[in-house]
């Protein structure tokens, strides 16, 4: 079976190292855009400013084999009980508001990826109601 990925754009953030990146997402934090290529910008016609959307992107420098890492307080927890971008796909997800949405780049607030990062894709948010 092949897989293949195809990027959609890229993010620019204020990170170049991974040592400057947070360690999750904050929609308190800095500004970041996320620009598609010409191809993929007509997918956006529909979305609106203060939507909230899934932004999926490919963290390139993650290690993709560490099974058992780390957590919180030092807690050693299975990679996928963690938001770690350690993993065999190292697929990156947030939940942000849009800021504004111009000529095919979205500004939303706080992505926790490097400058550069690879878009996978964009999907409007979904949120679970609770029933009584």
């Amino acid at each position: 079976m092949r897989t293949e990925i195809t990027y959609i754009g890229t993010i620019a953030t204020p990170y170049t190292s991974l040592t400057q990146c947070p360690n999750n997402i904050d929609a308190s934090g800095p500004s970041c855009q996320i620009t598609l290529f010409d191809s993929y910008k007509s997918g956006l016609e529909g979305l609106k400013t203060g939507e909230e959307i899934l932004v999926l992107y490919w963290l390139e420098q993650a290690q993709r084999d560490q099974m058992v890492q780390e957590g919180k307080q030092g807690i050693t927890k299975g990679t996928f009980a963690l938001r770690s971008p350690h993993r065999p796909n190292p697929i990156g997800a947030a939940v942000l508001s849009i800021e504004s949405i111009n000529n095919g780049c979205i500004t939303v607030k706080g992505l926790d990826c490097l400058d550069g990062t690879p878009v996978i894709d964009i999907k409007p948010a979904i949120k679970k109601e609770l029933s009584d």
